[in-house]
């Protein structure tokens, strides 16, 4: 703006009076208070983001010290044990035999002259199964019949003697030392003839054993002999050969042999089921019939029979089977699997997991199935025992369980 001002200037040494001349301007400063207002602002923004870093890297230490202290914790899977029911089912091996067996001697010398059966053959008791040549038997027997008439000659002689001088002595007309002569003459001859008696028989039965008859009804399972072989009968020392096998396959037997531990669950009259190879998903059922109520010192074992109906001759003798057996028990127990058991030299121990930390609780074993193995004490139905567990593993040792399988669980 213009102002008035009373000055007097001297131009080229003029004087001239009071002249208007323009006001200047004076040059505008930044006020204080705005200075100040972007100080604090930029203060503001470096202290965040000093306390945003700082937070960051405190954050993500803590992280990082919870996911460590997370994986340093060890992962364990556990399970339940099983609890087995009070009888328990166990299975053996066992050998099919025949209820009835035996091999076919010959009891006399000679030659086969004709066998009538063969392998697999049904036969009957008193059936002819072969004949045997004995000529010298034959001849022997022969000879020793007419020695025995010989001898009932001589025997009807003295007799007739014997009662004539017995007759004559009653009048004096022989003395006692004849007729005492004539008796003896006659009980030799008659002991005589009782002695050719005896050989003519046993002649006669060698004479029978020519001819080989089936002791019972059943089936022809060898025949080791064919005709114009030399039969022996084993009297001179020679080795023997049964010329058949007979084997009666209407009911079987089962001999098992049952571990020492079972032996007192086993009784007579129980059940047992076979399971054969040769017939998947089908069991036999057979009746435990007798023991041998001792056990053998070799083997620790009991030996039972079983006996099995086989009327239509499915079974074949000598087959193996597995019999199942199903032995009562005192009282239900407890199975695991054989990757839960902790050997430590102060005995069998087992993780158990109670409230996230290990316990290691030793266990009473009783059976060993195998994969499985009967815990007799030690452990409750409910407990959570740790498989697999690792060789480090220590009492008091926090874990963090990642699977957990149940009773009757198949995974």
């Amino acid at each position: 703006m213009l102002t008035q001002t009373e000055n007097t200037l001297n131009l080229g040494g003029q004087i001239l009076g009071p002249q208007i001349v323009p006001e200047k301007r004076e040059q505008a400063k930044p006020p204080r208070r705005k200075h100040w207002l972007a100080l604090v602002i930029a203060l503001v923004v470096i202290l965040g983001i000093l306390a945003w870093g700082i937070w960051s890297r405190v954050s993500a230490r803590n992280t990082l010290k919870a996911e460590t202290a997370q994986v340093a914790i060890t992962t364990v899977s556990v399970i339940s044990p099983k609890q087995t029911a009070p009888a328990q089912e166990i299975i053996l091996p066992g050998n099919v035999q025949p209820f009835i067996t035996s091999p076919i001697y010959s009891r006399t010398n000679g030659y086969l002259k004709k066998w009538y059966f063969d392998i697999g053959a049904h036969v009957k008791q008193g059936q002819l199964l072969a004949v045997i040549e004995t000529p010298e038997v034959d001849q022997q027997l022969q000879q020793a019949r007419s020695n025995l008439l010989t001898a009932q000659a001589n025997l009807e002689l003295a007799s007739i003697t014997k009662n004539r001088y017995q007759g004559l002595l009653k009048s004096n007309a022989v003395s006692q030392q004849d007729a005492d002569n004539a008796v003896g003459t006659y009980n030799a001859n008659k002991a005589i003839v009782e002695a050719d008696k005896a050989t003519v028989e046993q002649y006669a039965a060698l004479v029978s054993f020519e001819r080989i008859f089936a002791p019972f009804d059943g089936v022809i399972t060898a025949r080791n002999t064919d005709i114009g072989d030399l039969i022996n009968s084993g009297s001179a020392g020679g080795v023997k050969t049964d010329l058949f096998h007979i084997a009666q396959p209407g009911t079987l037997r089962v001999y098992v042999n049952v571990p020492e531990e079972y032996s007192q669950g086993v009784k007579v009259g129980m059940t047992a089921d076979l399971s054969l190879a040769e017939f998947p998903g089908r069991k036999f059922q057979g009746k435990l019939v007798r023991t041998a109520e001792a056990i053998n010192q070799t083997t620790r074992t009991l030996l039972i029979e079983v006996d099995v109906s086989n009327p239509s001759g499915a079974l074949l003798t000598g087959s193996y089977t597995e019999v199942h057996l199903k032995i009562p028990t005192q009282a239900s127990t407890l199975l695991l699997p054989v990757n839960t058991l902790i050997f430590r030299s102060e005995g069998l121990h087992v993780g158990v997991v109670k409230d996230g930390r290990v316990v290691l609780t030793a266990v009473t074993p009783g059976h060993d199935f195998g994969n499985q193995i009967e815990i007799v004490a030690g452990l409750n139905p409910n407990d959570q025992v740790i498989v697999n567990p690792p060789d480090s593993i220590v009492h008091g040792q926090q874990v963090q369980i990642v699977q957990a399988t149940l009773p009757g669980d198949t995974k």
